[in-house]
């Protein structure tokens, strides 16, 4: 296998529904017809002097929010960056994450969502792929410094014209000290144009890029926000990386403030750290994933902190096991929310008044009238209720391609416009799914789902590996970890720690770096010798568990 060789795309993203669904989203409500940019200004004459974001001791207003996106706003078009140029954003849990990207949205620019824990090879392809002009970053965060990352991935794509430091900028661009082009009027942006691009979790090699349009999204999370309960009263600690789908919109950062609540920003997820700041700020909901959730749980029964403000802890990202969900309340004294969703669109929810085997026992259902959901076999029929299958949707927030992607798009979309999620799910009665698992070869660790095909490239890449094959494997804490299969090179065959060091040493997030490493003799082949790599990958993960090794 060959690491995928991006290239610089200039083509400007685009999400088109067919005319008669857009008509029928729009009648309906579902598309309200405004911006982020518009939705800003509504929120700050709403609200005013009301606190949006804490961060530590800063405590912006909505007014004062505003005012500092518009600054960015023009701090941008000052760079003559220009309405449709992408902008790649990598900024951990900090407050200036909203100014910075409605700054972005004001400028009619897009942003281009990175996680904090990516280094320079999904760097390098997120601004390859989208033809991003510009990089923002924050210069340091939790021990890591973001400025010499951000300078590799300039020096490999000379097309990144600017780089944006949040804090010490040396001789880049400031975000606070730039120049503002107080002259130039920001532009008017079409509600129906994409508005960012996200990530997706990278079924084959690396991510593809996720085009949002502002009318989809927002009804995304101003639903989600009623789904969840969401009033002007509500508390939201931010735990999981801010630019993540789910805490950006189930119902997220964006939902919240949509309502006019309050965002806390947690600049990790550890239980000493967001438990101090439940109490301190009054924490009402937060969402997290399993691994989380399960160290919560461990911690709270032994903590000083005040955690009886929480009335909503949501729990995402990857299944969470029955047995764990029935301790949410009994442990942390607050209703549990389920959300199985993905980037791409569709997203489920238990309700707040569900009874509670429903709770503990589903991963919700859809938020829309209009999600679509079939869930068929492999000859792509129906299923009976109850029975597993390979989920399909489309609905009014559901995307119709990825950003250029049109391999990818053949494969992951029928041609009347149904999105193949990868998920195996049973539908249970009321509509209320149950995951059972991937399809395709992803490890979800810990909520980020992981490409086994990356992985194997990243090991074969080393001089002393002659094949590698990834599969996940069952893990109480994680939900799934990654195993490689390795067969040595002739010759000395490297260590285990040897090759996550190589992996790691590759600028991939730490995330891809094999959990575990099984060296064997060979892989079975088929009757001409040719190795079906989906095969071989669920051989190896049988006769792993069989041998009792998970």
């Amino acid at each position: 296998m060959i690491p995928e060789m991006t290239t610089s795309v200039q083509t400007a993203p685009t999400q088109i529904w067919p005319p008669e669904f857009a008509a029928r989203y729009r009648e309906r409500g579902y598309w309200a017809g405004i911006s982020f940019g518009d939705l800003l200004r509504q929120l700050a004459a709403e609200h005013g002097e009301r606190i949006a974001v804490v961060d530590g001791e800063r405590r912006w207003s909505y007014a004062e929010l505003l005012t500092r996106a518009q600054a960015a706003a023009q701090g941008y078009l000052s760079l003559g960056l220009a309405p449709g140029d992408r902008v790649v954003v990598q900024i951990p849990n900090v407050a200036d994450f909203f100014p910075a990207v409605f700054g972005l949205f004001l400028a009619g620019l897009v942003p281009v969502y990175a996680l904090p824990a990516h280094r320079q090879t999904e760097l390098t392809h997120f601004v390859r792929r989208s033809g991003a002009r510009a990089l923002v970053i924050m210069d340091r965060h939790e021990g890591f410094d973001y400025r010499p990352l951000a300078k590799d991935v300039q020096a490999e794509v000379p097309e990144l014209e600017h780089l944006i430091v949040i804090g010490d900028a040396g001789a880049d661009v400031g975000f606070d000290g730039w120049r503002r082009a107080d002259g130039v009027e920001l532009p008017d942006v079409d509600p129906s144009s994409v508005a960012f691009l996200q990530i997706s979790g990278g079924s084959t090699g690396l991510s593809k890029l996720i085009p949002r349009t502002h009318d989809d999204y927002i009804y995304s999370f101003r639903a989600s926000a009623e789904v969840s309960g969401i009033t002007p009263d509500t508390v939201y600690l931010t735990a999981l990386p801010v630019a993540h789908n789910f805490p950006m919109s189930s119902p997220g950062v964006f939902g919240v403030l949509s309502a006019g609540g309050q965002v806390v920003m947690c600049p990790n997820p550890r239980p000493e750290t967001a438990f101090a700041l439940i109490e301190k700020e009054r924490v009402t909901i937060t969402g997290v994933v399993p691994p989380m959730a399960l160290r919560w749980m461990q911690a709270a029964p032994r903590t000083k902190h005040d955690l009886s403000s929480l009335r909503v802890l949501q729990v995402g990202g990857a299944k969470f096991i029955p047995e764990a969900a029935a301790r949410v309340r009994p442990t942390l004294g607050c209703t549990l929310q389920q959300v199985f969703g993905m980037a791409e669109g569709l997203v489920n929810y238990t309700r707040l008044d569900d009874p509670d085997e429903t709770i503990v026992n589903t991963q919700g259902r859809p938020l829309s009238p209009d999600d679509e959901v079939l869930v068929l076999d492999d000859d792509g029929n129906p299923v009976p209720d109850g029975e597993a299958g390979h989920l399909l949707t489309r609905g009014p927030y559901t995307i119709r391609a990825y950003h250029n992607e049109p391999a990818a798009n053949a494969r992951s979309f029928t041609d009347d416009g149904f999105y193949r999620t990868g998920d195996i799910v049973k539908r249970l009665p009321g509509g209320y799914l149950s995951v059972q698992g991937r399809a395709g070869d992803h490890i979800n660790r810990a909520g980020e789902k992981v490409s086994a095909e990356d992985i194997e490239d990243h090991l074969l890449a080393h001089p002393q590996v002659h094949d590698a094959a990834v599969v996940s494997i069952p893990d109480p804490y994680l939900g799934e970890r990654s195993c490689a299969f390795v067969i040595a090179a002739e010759g000395e065959a490297p260590g285990a720690a040897d090759l996550k060091r190589f992996v790691r040493g590759r600028g991939v997030a730490v995330f891809k770096v094999p959990d575990q490493i099984v060296f064997v003799e060979g892989f079975a082949t088929t009757a001409v010798g040719k190795v079906s790599r989906n095969v071989l990958r669920a051989e190896l993960r049988a006769r792993f568990l069989k041998e009792g090794n998970a």
